[in-house]
């Protein structure tokens, strides 16, 4: 397996430090290069460094139990989904499914790059939507912390221990079958 899968992590402990312009760029550029279905490319992606006015904003969209260390964050990006396609204006299946390939080469870049990313999935997307001004067509999908890797001794005792738990997967075996679902 390729270090670059085996060493993504998504930590709740960010450094201080801001990403660099460049390498914030290297990522959105990364993501890019991803497959998507007739070559739609349906991803946006809207972000805000600790520097921009906004920042609070796009941090106060988060759910309680993420903003409890998604403050550490430097840079907060939401992942952006076109769903109906510029193809004879209908609905895009493979939108969510191109859009996570494309977040997919973002964290591998990121991975190569000494940074990390955590994305999650409790926010608010209607406020989001109205924050970002997101267009009808697309839907917002999930917010991203990236940053470098920070100490967990900032965060309160059960984050903190929860950051220094050993990473684990699922067996193989429970998510690949041959021929038929469920069948070894």
């Amino acid at each position: 397996m390729h270090s670059l899968i085996t060493e993504r992590w998504s930590p709740v402990a960010f450094d201080d430090r801001e990403v660099e312009h460049e390498k914030l760029q290297s990522l959105f550029q990364a993501a890019m290069w991803a497959p998507s279905s007739r070559n739609s490319q349906p991803w946006r992606f809207i972000y805000a460094t600790k520097s921009d006015p906004n920042y609070h904003e796009v941090f106060h969209l988060l759910n309680e139990g993420n903003r409890i260390w998604a403050y550490t964050a430097p840079v907060l990006a939401v992942s952006v989904a076109e769903t109906i396609s510029t193809y004879k204006g209908r609905h895009n299946y493979y939108a969510f499914y191109d859009t996570g390939m494309a977040v997919g080469n973002l964290l591998l870049q990121a991975t190569f790059l000494g940074l990390f990313v955590h994305q999650m999935g409790g926010y608010d997307m209607v406020s989001a939507r109205k924050a970002f001004q997101i267009p009808e067509r697309f839907e917002p999908i999930a917010m991203m912390a990236i940053g470098y890797k920070g100490s967990p001794g900032r965060l309160d005792k059960e984050i903190s221990d929860r950051e220094n738990q050993p990473r684990s997967r699922n067996k193989l075996e429970e998510h690949l079958f041959k021929g038929i679902f469920g069948k070894h």
